[in-house]
């Protein structure tokens, strides 16, 4: 991204994807509009309390849970689209403030638990000039007040492209690498991340931390495909 592409990111006026109106990326009214997310187990779609991973799936998978907070459409859909494709960096801001009231409601803000970013592939983030997940869980943890640390690093240039969640858990397989490891050992982790289509990238990222020391590792997204 050169210099004049990041102040127009940066500074330029927003426009709101919903409704036009200038000022916000997502306005109050059409952030209302925001279709909720159902509580399921991500892996096998049963409804499911707060999204828990279903004890059939749990034997396959270590992400205790997901809890997205919308569904991937409209509003919810050009709101990541203007963040990942256009460089409106302001979406990742918008995300972060939508989210955070799912964990202030569950953990307030004495929690021990520490928030995660799901890092993008370095390809992707070259191009763009950022790494979205990282903004939107710098957001969060302001909002929430709960505390966040880089646990994570992309190994190579895996991206996932559409397929079963099979190929797409080949596709992402030992991409990710621990940092800060001593942060990791015993510890409550919450993964967080924009969208979550079959969850192979939570899978991988989870794998990953458990494998490093992690007690526990559910994830929070914006938008459930």
């Amino acid at each position: 991204m050169s210099f004049a592409e990041f102040l127009v990111s940066t500074v330029a006026p927003h426009t709101c994807v919903g409704c036009g109106r200038e000022g916000r990326l997502l306005c109050a009214d059409c952030a209302g509009d925001l279709r909720p997310a159902v509580g399921r187990c991500y892996r096998c779609h049963r409804v499911a309390d707060s999204g828990k991973t279903c004890a059939g799936c749990s034997a396959q998978t270590g992400l205790a849970r997901v809890r997205p907070l919308v569904l991937y459409e409209r509003n919810a859909k050009d709101l990541v689209w203007r963040l990942k494709f256009e460089r409106a960096r302001a979406g990742a801001a918008e995300i972060g403030r939508l989210l955070a009231p799912l964990l202030v409601d569950e953990y307030g803000q004495s929690s021990a638990a520490i928030l995660a970013h799901v890092p993008t592939a370095t390809s992707r983030v070259r191009r763009r000039g950022y790494d979205q997940a990282a903004l939107i869980v710098k957001t969060l943890a302001r909002e929430s007040g709960l505390p966040y640390a880089s646990l994570l690093l992309r190994a190579g240039q895996q991206r996932q492209v559409g397929g079963s969640r099979e190929k797409r858990r080949a596709q992402i397989k030992d991409a990710f690498r621990v940092r800060n490891p001593q942060k990791i050992q015993g510890a409550h982790i919450i993964l967080v991340d924009d969208v979550i289509t079959t969850g192979a990238t939570l899978e991988a990222a989870t794998a990953t931390l458990k494998a490093a020391g992690a007690k526990k590792v559910e994830a929070i997204v914006f938008a459930q495909a």
